[in-house]
């Protein structure tokens, strides 16, 4: 093979492989979490979505977008708040392209265009607000900020998703005054729970007091009550057996003649005579007794006759023994008038409970509102 033959060959091998080469440019690759921007000669052609993609080689550019949530960082910075406090605030956002050509055409750097954007929008948002009122609100600070960069980075093809303040650190001056201010505020409570506290205590004293009071009031009432009434029970149970013993010596001395009743008081003398009692008192006159006795015996002038005493006569002139006595209560009617009564006095103590109670509450209730006030 002559010299000439090898040229031949070798220009041939190098020009595949040059072409292999050029035709390679042109094979694009995009991962699945990108998309890419094709441009031929300068000008814009289309978006290359995920996985193979071959473009003209040689006079293409493509530049890929990363369509994944991205964290940018926004650094501190010193702003002044509304008092006048100055304060060092930064922030984290969560930002995410939604639409790559406007990333790509629409701004140099969207990244660092919406970390800029963020600084000046916080400083603007933290200067039209009072010290403790950015310290309670943050969740209502990084809503405004996500609202207001979401509408300015929309025309970027950028979407924020999430904007966190990470800290908010006050000056060391006025770090100072915040813990004077709240040690202040700390023993301002203290002396109002305190006098509450004591305020509390001295009106449950009372109120347990008064109570004690109304307790005992109610016990000694109740105890006059059935001591009472336990009295006149027992006067009614005396007097009715007074009126019984009066009805069985009534009906027990009718069919008695006179000579039975001599006898009866010739036994009685015998039995006051067998007594160690020297002095007698008869509630009658003596020689009418004797007399009845010398009439018995037979010695005296006449011995009068006298009828037995039948119990219709006895009802003629006193009545019936149901018309005097009046009913007779059992022993299950007086059990019955006694549990009545005790349930009677039961109720009324409940309703005054319940009352104190409710009192009681109506009085806390007050002193709760009136706590929450003065807090």
């Amino acid at each position: 093979m002559d010299v000439v033959t090898m040229v031949i060959i070798s220009l041939l091998l190098l020009a595949i492989v040059a072409a292999i080469g050029i035709l390679v440019t042109g094979i694009k690759i995009v991962r699945p979490y990108e998309q890419g921007i094709y441009m031929r000669l300068g000008r814009y052609v289309r978006v290359l979505n995920q996985g193979f993609n071959y473009v003209t080689p040689l006079v293409n550019e493509v530049v890929k977008i990363d369509l994944r949530t991205q964290v940018l960082d926004v650094p501190s910075q010193e702003v002044i708040t509304k008092d006048n406090s100055p304060t060092n605030v930064d922030a984290i956002i969560y930002i995410k392209v939604i639409d790559p050509v406007k990333a790509f055409f629409q701004v140099t750097n969207y990244r660092t265009a919406t970390i800029y954007l963020a600084q000046t929008t916080l400083r603007s948002i933290i200067g039209d607000m009072e010290l403790d009122e950015i310290l309670s609100n943050r969740e209502k600070i990084n809503l405004h900020l996500r609202d207001v960069l979401d509408e300015a980075t929309d025309k970027w093809g950028v979407k924020v998703e999430a904007v966190e303040i990470r800290e908010v650190d006050p000056a060391a001056r006025v770090k100072e005054a915040m813990e004077e201010q709240t040690s202040a505020e700390r023993l301002r409570r203290a002396a109002i729970l305190k006098a509450d506290g004591q305020k509390r205590a001295a009106i449950l004293n009372a109120e347990g007091e008064k109570r004690s009071r109304i307790l005992q009031a109610e016990g000694l009432r109740q105890a006059k009550v059935l001591e009472a009434e336990g009295e006149r029970l027992a006067i009614i149970l005396r007097s009715q057996g007074d009126a019984q013993k009066l009805r069985i010596l009534s009906v027990g001395a009718a069919p008695l003649d006179s000579k039975a009743l001599t006898v009866l008081s010739l036994d009685t003398m015998k039995a006051l005579g067998a007594g160690p009692a020297t002095k007698f008192i008869f509630p009658f006159e003596l020689t009418r007794v004797v007399e009845g006795i010398s009439e018995y015996l037979g010695v005296g002038r006449q011995t009068p006759p006298r009828e037995v005493t039948k119990m219709e006569d006895v009802e003629k002139a006193v009545g019936t023994a149901d018309a005097i006595l009046g009913p007779i209560p059992t022993p299950e009617e007086l059990r019955k008038d006694l549990r009545s009564l005790e349930e009677s006095m039961a109720r009324e103590k409940d309703e005054l409970e319940m009352i104190a109670e409710i009192a009681k509450k109506d009085r806390l209730s007050k002193l709760v509102e009136e706590g929450k006030g003065s807090g």
